[in-house]
């Protein structure tokens, strides 16, 4: 049984494409960067300045060049996160500045890099890890180095952290070399990639576009995803805004393409609403999961994998607001058809990182993929003989066939509470947040490491050695 959701249909698709490519041509994007200039105009862009219009004929030239589906790996190659093929992936936050250790909120640190590894490796619905914080306790010229090493140390799964530029970009490359044996194995078997995210309105950072530069030698899969605000950064309705967005992610793909034609590339629709009275970007209301159907759409017009920001919430707290914003998001993203639905874990709108926001959020990737499965209607399922055999007024509880399929076919929480009040009040009537901290202290005490090999390891100190005499002289 296959179930879509969709806002635009063809027609809106097809309006929004002109849109795009009408911004492209007329309007432009600004693009600071004199390597990527010089490759715009070679490829027949109009180029004034740093002002690039891109016509419509180099945007599908560039589009016919993009890989359609990759394959993230672990170093555990077993564990895969698949795009462009047909499955969900889910991930954790790149990194926060900020983490919440139950109320209190300070500075992330290297520590807690170890912490969200670890937890994100027992966390079966997670697909790709996430550092969730991004340590200002290391300087910013190897922390990215750092936090990919330590993520490496701790999880198997694929892994996710912001580049910082292009130079550290490099030894980042060494490292996940390092880690799969050899260069060319690190491209045939990525572990992670560099998120390329244009600055709306229509701009792109030199460092981003630096980082493409050396990751392209392998080259890693680029998602691209500029966060456009309603009313802020893009115009003040949701049309204009993922009209907006959708050209600023063909200009980005664009320019991947220029740099490494064949480049697998992910449509990055994580636009967002504006609060006007708070002046607060805002994660989960209804708008947001309209723009993510939406450019869902586009993606897949497009014919590339899309990643959409839903499951999140404004709330900075596991509370009834959370709850509402990520299940009624995350449900809207995994029905429009998106492959990957990220950032999951920051408490608020980018206030901090918080491991018990991310175990609540795994319970609620759960209860999405249960709907996603849906139910199968077959001979079997139908039952009929079943209904027969018990009759008008017995009971189904002592039946094989319920013995063979209630397991499968009810879905069993490990954090929503389903006892009868008198169980619930005898065990001190616990809120979700007091079931959140114990599910997530039982997975802690649970874990079981998984260091490098020896010589990994010694291969990844030798990078990092190597990159803070370089980085930091």
């Amino acid at each position: 049984m296959t179930m879509q959701l969709r806002v635009l249909g063809e027609d809106g698709v097809a309006r929004i494409d002109r849109a795009a490519r009408t911004v492209l041509e007329r309007t432009g994007v600004l693009v600071p960067h004199a390597r990527t200039l010089g490759l715009f105009a070679a490829a027949g862009a109009n180029v004034e300045g740093e002002r690039v219009r891109i016509p419509s004929t180099l945007v599908d030239a560039c589009l016919a060049q993009t890989a359609r589906s990759f394959t993230l790996y672990g170093r555990d190659r077993t564990r895969t996160a698949p795009f462009g093929q047909g499955r969900r992936n889910y991930n954790s936050i790149a990194g926060e500045a900020h983490w919440l250790d139950g109320p209190r909120r300070r500075a992330a640190t290297m520590a807690d890099v170890t912490a969200a590894a670890r937890l994100g490796q027992q966390l079966e619905g997670l697909t790709i890890v996430g550092a969730m914080a991004d340590p200002a306790e290391r300087p910013v010229q190897v922390r990215c180095v750092e936090v990919a090493a330590e993520l490496l140390r701790n999880t198997t799964k694929p892994i996710t952290f912001w580049f910082h530029d292009g130079p550290s970009a490099k030894f980042v490359m060494e490292l996940f070399a390092a880690v799969a044996g050899s260069a060319e194995a690190a491209a045939q078997y990525p572990v992670g990639y560099p998120f390329l995210e244009p600055i709306s309105p229509l701009r792109f950072a030199p460092a981003g576009l630096d980082v493409l530069f050396e990751t392209a030698c392998a080259p890693l899969p680029v998602p691209i995803g500029p966060m456009a605000q309603v009313g802020m950064s893009a115009p003040a309705t949701l049309a204009g805004t993922v009209a907006q967005e959708t050209a600023e992610i063909l200009a980005g793909l664009c320019a991947v393409q220029l740099i490494r034609p064949g480049t697998p590339v992910v449509f990055g629709g994580i636009a967002h609403a504006f609060d006007m009275r708070t002046t607060q970007l805002i994660f989960a209301g209804p708008e947001q999961g309209l723009m993510a159907v939406a450019l869902t759409e586009m993606g897949r017009h497009y014919g590339l994998p899309v990643y959409t920001n839903t499951g999140l919430t404004d709330s900075k707290a596991v509370d009834a607001q959370a709850g509402l914003e990520a299940a009624a998001t995350l449900l809207m993203g995994a029905l429009g058809g998106s492959d990957i639905f990220g950032h999951l874990g920051i408490s608020g709108v980018d206030q901090a990182a918080s491991l018990e926001m991310l175990v609540f959020q795994h319970e609620v990737i759960q209860y999405v993929e249960r709907v996603m499965r849906s139910f199968a209607i077959d001979d079997e399922t139908l039952a009929l003989d079943v209904i027969d055999a018990v009759g008008p007024g017995g009971l189904f509880i002592d039946q094989d066939h319920t013995l063979d399929h209630f397991r499968t076919e009810v879905w069993m929480p490990k954090l929503l509470d389903r006892r009868y009040w008198s169980a619930w009040d005898e065990a001190g009537r616990p809120e979700t947040i007091d079931r959140v901290r114990q599910r997530l202290l039982d997975l802690q005490n649970a874990y079981e490491p998984c260091p490098l090999p020896d010589a990994t390891e010694r291969d990844v100190q030798r990078v990092l050695a190597d990159a803070s005499r370089h980085l930091l002289r």
